[in-house]
């Protein structure tokens, strides 16, 4: 019984410590139009500062996916958390817009070494047989972090003082409460080698991973996709064409796609991974269908429903994909390949979101974001028909 109080007390501080990582790299996303009056800088700059973030997390993930394989989960999450202490102070110096870019990218590459790494930890620091509820706490640490950046850094840049200050220093004191939380963890790699091992690596797969990785790939990508398009549309149309400038009901309306994320993930032990797929990715096309209506009408409701729908349509599919790669890959690579699932993912947060702001310009932000979301619906149509038919349709 100790041992299983044990287990699940480390799962759960490595999920929390996750979520902290995770939580500093959503944390600009309500303050960019604070920082484009400071700085002025158009659209265009936003979108590829938001993207600079997936750029480092996949350049992390190619060149040391497998990195906590051979040297050890504790390890690469510690250097993560200081990357996201490196990110958080470039943030607070910052004095023009290449500031921004290096904070993102401090922050991408904390995010690249945390994905895999965090994501194992905490599955492997589970007692035996409790694989699939470790799985929910890992991305529900992943989802719930990345929801509660941007609804703590609007609250704090809307109602305390030092708008673009306060939001980095207390994430500053979160990562430091976590590294100390850390340092008194075990480890979960049994058999270490040196960090010499490690090599820039291709995303190969194992041969057991490679019979579910397609479905899985497809769903993380368009659900990435979504939320890369939501995070980096919204914030600007609700000021824009809503006039809602309180940036903490902009901060909430995006932490709701990642929260409805989370119960998105729940539903997944009713519904079972194989279903979750296909199910998820009506969920997704749902909530492009709401996001495009909000657009093109202008009305915050459907902004919102769009949040809640295609989150968790992101949710069911997500940990349904995490939760069969994961399944299927060998416990020395396992964090291997669910690196290179997140690869896929943060493409598709990576190419929407430049995509927007090249056409902001031209189109305007509402037919930028029209043209966006109507690529990904063919998208995520097109995967979800190849999922109910490598899955066969649900009963």
């Amino acid at each position: 019984m100790d041992r299983m109080r044990r287990g699940w007390r480390q799962c759960v501080l490595g999920g929390a410590v996750f979520a902290v990582c995770m939580a500093g790299t959503t944390l600009p996303t309500p303050l960019y139009g604070l920082y484009q009056e400071k700085f002025g800088f158009s659209e265009l700059t936003v979108t590829v500062v938001y993207a600079v973030y997936a750029f480092g997390v996949i350049g992390v993930l190619l060149l040391a996916g497998n990195a906590s394989d051979a040297v050890g989960r504790r390890p690469v999450l510690l250097a993560g958390l200081g990357f996201a202490a490196a990110s958080a102070g470039c943030f607070l110096l910052a004095t023009g817009v290449g500031w921004l870019y290096a904070g993102r990218l401090l922050s991408g590459l904390s995010a690249g070494l945390f994905t895999g790494a965090a994501t194992a930890y905490v599955i492997e620091s589970a007692p035996p047989g409790g694989g699939g509820r470790a799985t929910f706490v890992a991305t529900a640490a992943n989802m719930g972090g990345l929801g509660c950046g941007p609804l703590l850094a609007g609250l704090l840049s809307q109602y305390a003082p030092r708008p673009l200050y306060l939001p980095f220093e207390v994430h500053l004191a979160l990562v430091a409460v976590s590294a100390a939380v850390l340092l008194g963890l075990g480890e979960t790699v049994r058999q270490r080698r040196a960090l010499a091992t490690v090599r820039p690596q291709r995303p190969v797969l194992p041969p057991p991973v490679r019979p579910v990785f397609g479905p899985a790939a497809i769903a993380s990508f368009v659900g990435f996709a979504l939320f890369g398009v939501f995070t980096s549309v919204s914030p600007a149309f609700l000021a824009q064409s809503l006039g809602v400038h309180n940036r903490a009901v902009s901060g909430l309306v995006v932490a709701l796609a990642f929260f409805a994320s989370t119960a998105g993930q729940v539903a997944v032990g009713r519904v079972g991974a194989r279903r979750s797929l296909p199910l998820g990715c009506a969920g997704l096309l749902a909530g492009l269908a709401l996001l495009a209506g909000a657009l093109y009408w202008d009305l915050l409701a459907l902004v919102v429903l769009s949040a809640l729908v295609g989150g968790a349509g992101q949710g069911l599919a997500f940990r349904g994909a995490l939760s069969v790669v994961a399944s299927a890959s060998p416990p020395d690579r396992r964090a291997a390949v669910i690196s290179t699932l997140f690869v896929v993912a943060y493409a598709g947060i990576s190419v929407p979101v430049i995509g927007v702001g090249v056409l902001v310009d031209p189109l305007g932000l509402e037919g930028a974001g029209l043209v966006f979301i109507a690529c990904m619906a063919v998208l995520v149509s097109a995967a979800g028909a190849y999922l109910l038919r490598r899955s066969g349709t649900p009963s």
